[in-house]
């Protein structure tokens, strides 16, 4: 389930709640019990990791000139050997 970031207007306190992306509760702060509102925030990033680490952009020597990464004999023209 997600998390979702909620500040409470009366008190400015900012708490975390978990819940279902088509769920819309109504929030009470847990420190004055006054209705709090959804906060939105930049969000979250996250990496790719693991041997396809071209999708991510970093390209080194793979799908290069120097090597192939889709099995080809010769080197690829266009990267990330895009067919």
């Amino acid at each position: 389930m997600p998390t979702y970031e909620y500040k409470c207007d009366e008190c400015g306190n900012s708490f975390e709640l978990n819940h279902s992306m088509k769920e819309t509760p109504t929030v009470f702060c847990p420190n004055c019990k006054n209705q709090a509102r959804k906060h939105i925030t930049g969000g979250s990033g996250f990496i790719l990791k693991g041997l396809s680490s071209n999708i991510a952009g970093n390209l080194g020597t793979k799908c290069g000139k120097q090597e192939t990464c889709c099995g080809k004999e010769t080197p690829c023209e266009i990267r990330p050997c895009d067919k």
